[in-house]
């Protein structure tokens, strides 16, 4: 046997190994000679391609769209106003002002509403929760944000904190989606 034979064997066996079989006879492994340079080449096609073996292939499953055009319940705004307030509270009742430990917080207490409200599994609502914190002093501050909604099924719930020397703002959007 030569070189070039037992390195066509040795390929073969690797691709029977790998799921693939040749094309060009299901029951034993050919190979094809192009007479162009004198070189040789071998088919292979995929198991799920061959006859007989269909029980290997699970086709995917397709669910239609539901077309659901409104929620099958709205969006407990109370509830997610009583979860922001308890985050809130819980947070920064001990907390003082300070810019860094703030930057960090505003992240960490928006994640852990948004968590807290995802837990209550509501369907087909996105969650988007904002936290603002900064320093009480005799400041004024205005927070304002502008959405495309549709007024009848998206909604918000906000609750403030305060303490000594640190004002909290959480507010979390419900927003349907279909």
């Amino acid at each position: 046997m030569s070189d070039h034979d037992r390195a066509r064997d040795k390929a073969a066996r690797l691709l029977k190994k790998q799921g693939s079989m040749s094309s060009l006879n299901s029951s034993d492994i050919r190979q094809e000679k192009h007479h162009r340079h004198g070189a040789s080449s071998m088919s292979t096609v995929s198991f799920m391609d061959e006859p007989g073996h269909e029980d290997n292939f699970k086709p995917t499953v397709r669910q239609e769209n539901s077309y659901q055009t409104e929620p099958k319940k709205k969006f407990p705004s109370g509830k997610v106003k009583h979860i922001i307030r308890d985050v809130l509270d819980s947070y920064l009742a001990e907390e003082r002002y300070e810019p860094e430990l703030c930057r960090q917080m505003s992240k960490t207490i928006s994640e852990v509403i948004k968590a807290r409200v995802k837990e209550m599994m509501i369907p087909r609502f996105k969650v988007i929760c904002l936290v603002h914190i900064g320093q009480l002093s005799s400041q004024g501050l205005r927070i304002g944000s502008r959405c495309l909604w549709d007024d009848k099924y998206d909604t918000f719930s906000s609750s403030e904190f305060r303490n000594k020397s640190i004002f909290a703002i959480g507010m979390v959007y419900g927003v349907y989606y279909e």
